[in-house]
C-alpha cells in the first residue's frame, strides 16, 4: 500500500485548473483580438473601427467635417475616437480575463496581464 502524502492529490488539481484557466485565457484573448471595438467624436463626425489587436479597420467622416479651413479639428477629432475604441478594446480584454481570473493578477507572458 502506497502512503499518500497529504496535499498530493491536490496539487495535481490545482495544476489541471491553473491549465484550464490558461486555456480559457488564451480562448478569450484570441476572441478579444478578433472583435471590432467602434468609437465616434463630434457627435458622430468621425466614427473609427479598431480590432483587439489594436489594429484599425475603418473611418468613416461626416461630409462636413472635412473642412480645409479647419483640418486641425478633424485631426482631433480623430485622435479622441481612435483613443476611445482603443480604450474599449483594452477594457473589454480586462473585464472578459477578469471572469477567468476573479480578479487575480496573474503575470502570464503574452496575456497582458
Amino acid at each position: 500500500m502506497k502512503a499518500r502524502i497529504p496535499g498530493q492529490g491536490g496539487q495535481g488539481n490545482m495544476m489541471k485548473r491553473l491549465q484550464q484557466m490558461q486555456e480559457e485565457m488564451a480562448r478569450i484573448q484570441q476572441e478579444c483580438e478578433a472583435a471590432e471595438y467602434t468609437a465616434s467624436a463630434g457627435g458622430g463626425a468621425v466614427e473609427v473601427t479598431v480590432n483587439g489587436s489594436h489594429q484599425l479597420v475603418s473611418v468613416k467622416l461626416q461630409p462636413d467635417v472635412v473642412d480645409p479651413e479647419d483640418v486641425e479639428m478633424l485631426e482631433d477629432l480623430l485622435v479622441a475616437s481612435v483613443n476611445e475604441a482603443m480604450r474599449k478594446a483594452d477594457d473589454t480584454m480586462e473585464r472578459e480575463m477578469g471572469k477567468v481570473t476573479g480578479g487575480m493578477n496573474l503575470n502570464i507572458p503574452g496575456m497582458g496581464l
